[in-house]
C-alpha cells in the first residue's frame, strides 16, 4: 500500500489511504470537501459526493441512500496525514469548502484523467495490473472481516444500504482466510510431508492374529 501510494505521488497519496483504511467510494473522496473533516475529532463525515449532470458537469450532490450519509471514525495515523495533507495545500480547518483532494488546476477531479495521470503510472510502476481504484475500498471490507469487525459496524463504516453485500464480501474473507490457513499449516508440517499407511509388516494379517490367539481349553482339560 506504501508503496502505491508513493507511485500516486505527493498530492494524492492521502487518498489512496483514505480509499483503503476506510473504505471511502471514489465519489465520496473526490466530493469530500475540508469541511466535512474533523480531524481533532477523528472523524470525517459523508455529506457530499461528486455527481455528473445531464450537461456532462461536474457538481457536488447528496449520497444516493441515507446509509450512505455517515460519519466515520479516524485512525490517529490517517488524522496526521491528512492533516500534513492539508497543510501542503495551505488549507486549514476554516476553509470549509475547498475540496480536499482537488484537481491540479483546482476544483473537482476528473476520474477519466486523473485515472490516465496519476493511477496507472502508479500501478505500473509497482507491479499491479488489472487494478481499479476500486479495489481498494474492497480492501478495506475485507480487512474489516478479517479484524473481526461485526457485520453491522463494517456495514455502516462502508456506507452500504442492502446487509447482502457485506454478507458477500464475509463470505468471500472468511472462505479466503480458510485456505490461507490451509497453506500455513501446510507449512508447518513441511512440503514432503506425507501421510504414510501402514504396511504388511507392520498391520498383522487376520491369520497372524489368530494364532496367536488363546486356545480355549476344553472342558476336562
Amino acid at each position: 500500500m506504501a508503496a502505491l501510494a508513493r507511485a500516486v505521488g505527493e498530492r494524492y497519496s492521502a487518498a489512496v489511504y483514505v480509499a483503503a483504511v476506510i473504505g471511502l467510494r471514489w465519489s465520496e473522496i473526490a466530493g469530500l470537501k475540508v469541511g466535512a473533516l474533523d480531524l481533532d475529532g477523528g472523524t470525517t463525515s459523508v455529506r457530499e459526493v461528486l455527481v455528473r449532470t445531464a450537461h456532462n458537469a461536474k457538481v457536488t450532490g447528496p449520497p444516493k441512500s441515507d446509509a450512505g450519509r455517515r460519519t466515520v471514525s479516524l485512525p490517529a495515523a490517517l488524522v496526521e496525514m491528512l492533516r500534513a495533507h492539508l497543510e501542503r495545500l495551505g488549507l486549514s480547518a476554516k476553509d470549509s469548502d475547498p475540496y480536499v483532494f482537488p484537481a491540479p488546476g483546482g476544483g473537482p477531479i476528473n476520474y477519466s484523467n486523473w485515472r490516465r495521470r496519476y493511477w496507472v503510472p502508479a500501478c505500473e510502476a509497482v507491479g499491479l495490473t488489472c487494478v481499479g481504484f476500486h479495489d481498494l475500498r474492497r480492501a478495506a471490507a475485507t480487512a474489516l472481516v478479517l479484524q473481526g469487525v461485526d457485520m453491522k459496524t463494517a456495514q455502516v463504516r462502508l456506507g452500504h444500504a442492502d446487509p447482502r453485500m457485506m454478507l458477500a464480501v464475509y463470505a468471500q474473507a472468511t472462505s479466503e482466510a480458510d485456505r490461507s490457513a490451509a497453506e500455513r499449516l501446510g507449512s508447518h508440517f513441511g512440503s514432503d510431508a506425507r501421510v504414510r499407511p501402514l504396511t504388511d509388516a507392520a498391520t498383522p494379517d487376520a491369520g497372524s492374529r489368530r494364532s496367536k490367539r488363546r486356545r480355549p481349553r476344553a472342558v476336562g482339560e
